[in-house]
Formats: C-alpha cells, structure tokens, sequence
C-alpha cells in the first residue's frame, strides 16, 4: 500500500534538494559579483568656468523687398522679377567673395480673395539679401537700388571672426576651469584631482542691433545715399564643464 506514494515523497525530495543546490550556488556567486560590482566615486566635484570676450560686430546683413499686387499671377510675377533684377544689375557688379555678397532672398506669390470666396487677385513678395564685411559698401549699394526698399537689416560676427575668437576664449574657459578645480580640491584639503569628464559649449550673443525702423525712414529720406548703419557688439562666450576627483 506505500508504494504508490513513493514518486511523490521522491518528487519532494527531488525539489527540496534542487532549492538547497540553487541557494548554495547564489552564496557561491555572491563574492564574484560583489568583486565585480563598479566602484562608487568618492570625492567627487562638479564645477564649471566661462570665459567670455566682447568685440564689435563686423557683418551687415541688408534684405531688402518689395511687393506687388495684379489682377493675375503671371503680372505679379513678371513685376518682381523686373524689380529683382534691376537690384541686381546694381549689386553684383560689386559683388566679392565674404566682402559683398548678393543672392536673392524669398519669392511668394499668393492669392487675394474676395468676400464670395474667389479669387479676385495676386500679391507677391521678392527679396534681395546683400551682405558682408565691407560694411561702407554693403550700406551703399543698398542705398543706391531703388525698386526694393529695406525690411530689414542687422549686424553679427563674420565666421572667421566668431571661430578665432571662440579659441580664444576656449583657452581663456579651460584655464579658469583648471584653476577653480585645484582652489576647490586644496581647500577640501587634497593636493592635486583628476578629471573625470568635460563638456565644451560655446554662444555668441549680440547685442543691440540697428532698429529697422531707423534703417527704412533713411532709405526715405535719401533714396540714393548710403543707409547710415552703426554697428553693435558681440560677446563670444565658451563655458567649460565637468567632473573632477580629487586626491
């Protein structure tokens, strides 16, 4: 009458001795993954530094435009394209790689719609953008194109300016980094630390721009001067980041 439960008791047995094996093998293991466990930094400070410059701005960027309204669309465009290219058989002659450069801005065309809902005519848009740093014959040229009127105008850092300066003040960030990063560990009472990771960033922020009302009551005034323009300044400004430990 006992043999038949002999497969359970044995079952049982079988359980309990698998759990007992599982459980020494986890005691086993733990010594190895606690060794491999990554090791939690101590004394560890995060700190940045800046460094920043101020320069005068040495691009004008001059978009000028002008509107035209018709009956139909091909009018319309045909009006813009007679007054783009009389702009730019003013402006190209003058034209010099990063001292004056002339391109055409945005073209819209769109329609007019009357109370019923149809169409009952055209207006469009077209731009002429001259820039650069000749700044003297940007404002000039601008001034002397007289089928498009100024929208809009504003001063910034040419490229080869913002990059040169930005070294600059690269070196200027890190040495203030490094020198804030040795204060701060000799007055936890270490000698020296090590670096555990850095972020660079840089931004350029201009500071106030020619208002572009002043720029197109000149245009008025004087259809056939220069624009008188008055360039602002740009502070390049780096900043260094990151994680130091010391020792």
């Amino acid at each position: 009458m006992s043999i038949p439960h002999l497969p359970a008791r044995s079952a049982v047995a079988v359980r309990r001795a698998a759990a007992a094996f599982g459980f020494m093998a986890a005691l086993a293991a733990a010594p190895a993954a606690l060794a491999q466990a990554p090791e939690v930094p101590v004394n560890v400070v995060n700190l940045s530094a800046s460094g920043h410059m101020e320069v005068p701005q040495d691009w004008l960027t001059v978009v000028l435009s002008t509107t035209r309204e018709g009956s139909d669309a091909a009018t319309v465009q045909n009006q813009l394209k007679v007054a783009v290219d009389a702009a730019l058989a003013i402006a190209q002659p003058q034209a010099k790689p990063k001292q004056l450069e002339v391109r055409t801005g945005n073209l819209r065309l769109y329609p007019r719609y009357a109370s019923n809902g149809r169409i009952s005519g055209w207006q469009g848009q077209a731009e002429v953008i001259i820039e650069g740093r000749d700044i003297a014959n940007v404002s000039a040229i601008a001034g002397r194109v007289q089928t498009l009127t100024v929208s809009s105008m504003g001063f910034s850092l040419s490229r080869e300016a913002r990059l040169a300066l930005e070294s600059q003040v690269q070196a200027q960030a890190i040495e203030r980094f490094r020198a804030r990063a040795t204060e701060i560990a000799k007055g936890f009472g270490f000698s020296s630390y090590t670096l555990r990771d850095v972020s660079v960033s840089s931004a350029d922020m201009p500071e106030r721009p020619m208002p572009r009302m002043m720029a197109m009551e000149a245009k008025a005034a004087a259809s056939d001067a220069a624009i008188p323009v008055a360039a602002g300044t740009s502070t390049v400004s780096v900043t260094v980041s990151g994680a130091i430990q010391m020792r």
